[in-house]
């Protein structure tokens, strides 16, 4: 079973996402993470928006659907990475340079 699942059971496809065009991809991880692509934003054909619940948002901008689609499988396996740094549980020890470190590596692999 994936570690990924849709977003509110499906419900948002075919919303306006936040770069507003229509959303057809909406992921959620477990571990706390988001992954959203959108088509037809109001800058870019495409549009992907992904966020670690609490630490960070980050969009990118892509020309055309295969490159999004292959993108979003690549950001997806770069969350799960960072995700696997984050504590468990509030009583759990991070190591806030590290993991501050993994996501500002994230955003200049994706920009």
């Amino acid at each position: 079973m994936s570690d990924w699942h849709p977003f509110e059971e499906g419900k948002t496809i075919t919303k306006t996402g936040s770069e507003g065009g229509v959303i057809i991809l909406d992921d959620e991880h477990e571990k706390g993470a988001r992954i959203t692509l959108e088509r037809g934003c109001l800058r870019a054909p495409f549009a992907i928006t992904c966020g670690v619940y609490g630490w960070m948002v980050h969009t990118r901008f892509l020309a055309d659907d295969e490159t999004a689609q292959h993108a979003v499988e690549e950001m997806k396996s770069a969350l799960k990475t960072i995700l696997c740094q984050m504590p468990d549980d509030q009583d759990s020890d991070v190591n806030f340079d590290e993991l501050t470190e993994a996501l500002a590596d994230f955003a200049e692999q994706y920009p």
